[in-house]
């Protein structure tokens, strides 16, 4: 579920590291959003991370 349907990008996982260098699991997630486009001259709902969602609109 959580994965742009146009570039693919998806969770990822990290550590945080404050000062004290303690390591602890962390995950990175991108922001999705639920976008409706037309393709082929349907409505289709995608789901897209914000960074497609600006590159479609500046393509358009």
């Amino acid at each position: 579920m959580a994965k742009c349907e146009h570039c693919g990008k998806k969770t990822v996982f990290g550590q945080n590291r404050p000062w004290s260098k303690k390591a602890t699991n962390r995950t990175f997630r991108p922001n999705l959003q639920v976008v409706s486009l037309y393709e082929g001259g349907k409505k289709v709902r995608k789901i897209l991370c914000a960074k497609c969602i600006r590159t479609l609109a500046k393509s358009e």
